[in-house]
């Protein structure tokens, strides 16, 4: 027998995930929609929101930083090796580490 599917507001997961980031102080990554995906930093108070086939959309990065409840984001982009990357980061948060192993140093997953 399986579970009983259940839907989650998108809000709810972002909050979610930006709640774990910030408590764990590790990155959180979700799936938020057709081959769209956001990394959480530790702190909660940045993100990456990328696309594995071509580039996210700043509207839906807007969308999210006001759904996490960012302050002054500043918006710009990461060349990762094979993706581009568009970074979100509130105002001095840009001091948070990042961290998660799939993580490469040139920020590529």
């Amino acid at each position: 027998m399986s579970h009983p599917t259940v839907t989650v507001p998108i809000r709810e997961a972002l909050r979610y995930a930006q709640g774990r980031a910030e408590r764990l102080g590790r990155t959180q990554q979700l799936e938020i929609g057709e081959d769209l995906f956001i990394r959480i930093a530790p702190g909660g108070r940045k993100f990456l929101l990328f696309c594995l086939d071509g580039e996210p959309e700043r509207s839906a990065a807007e969308a999210i930083a006001s759904a996490l409840g960012l302050k002054e984001p500043q918006y710009g982009w990461h060349q990762g090796a094979t993706l581009r990357s568009l970074t979100v980061i509130e105002q001095g948060a840009e001091a948070q580490p990042e961290s998660g192993p799939a993580e490469a140093e040139d920020g590529t997953l």
